[in-house]
């Protein structure tokens, strides 16, 4: 089977096709840099989307998940970027047909290695994203690689008309609280 020309693993096809979709109703954040809108997802490339085939919008089902996915990945700056500003949004979402992983280890039947789940080896989870995408799941609730808490994949060409998505309230995020905070947490 193809789809955006890749050819997609059967055993996950099969996997997926017997899980039963859920819905997702509830509150989920999202970090974005100032000036960007929030409901907008992005083509690029990232542990739940292969890049270039569809729009995907990352969020998380709590604040501080949000915050750490990107602070995470300015962390890995070699000088922290000071001009940089993001907002946190907080969204409400509604979806029909999501795919829900309750844990790393309920990954794993699919591929995924649960030890390396954190790292930037995203070939599993792509595997898992194009043949979810594939079979008109709406998203992924999946494990955060970097928190505790889950994150909420939507695969924004798969929304239909009656799921919501809203853009209920917005702050600036403050980079050096949030920092300080990381730091007495490690």
């Amino acid at each position: 089977m193809q789809s955006d020309g890749r050819i997609h693993d059967r055993q996950i096809l099969d996997a997926l096709e017997a899980v039963e979709p859920v819905p997702f109703a509830g509150p989920v954040w999202r970090v974005v840099r100032q000036g960007r809108e929030a409901l907008v997802g992005s083509a690029a490339g990232g542990r739940w989307s292969p890049g270039g085939g569809h729009d995907v919008l990352y969020t998380s089902c709590t604040q501080s998940g949000a915050l750490v996915e990107i602070g995470y990945r300015l962390l890995l700056e070699p000088i922290w970027p000071s001009k940089i500003a993001h907002n946190v949004h907080e969204l409400a979402v509604q979806t029909d047909r999501t795919l829900y992983f309750a844990d790393v280890a309920s990954l794993a039947a699919l591929g995924v290695d649960g030890a390396r789940y954190g790292s930037f080896d995203y070939a599993a989870t792509h595997a898992i994203a194009a043949a979810a995408h594939f079979l008109d799941f709406d998203g992924l609730h999946v494990p955060s690689a970097r928190d505790t808490c889950h994150n909420l994949v939507i695969f924004m060409d798969k929304f239909d008309n009656h799921e919501t998505l809203e853009d209920v309230s917005c702050e600036p995020v403050d980079w050096e609280a949030w920092r300080t905070d990381w730091r007495k947490k490690r």
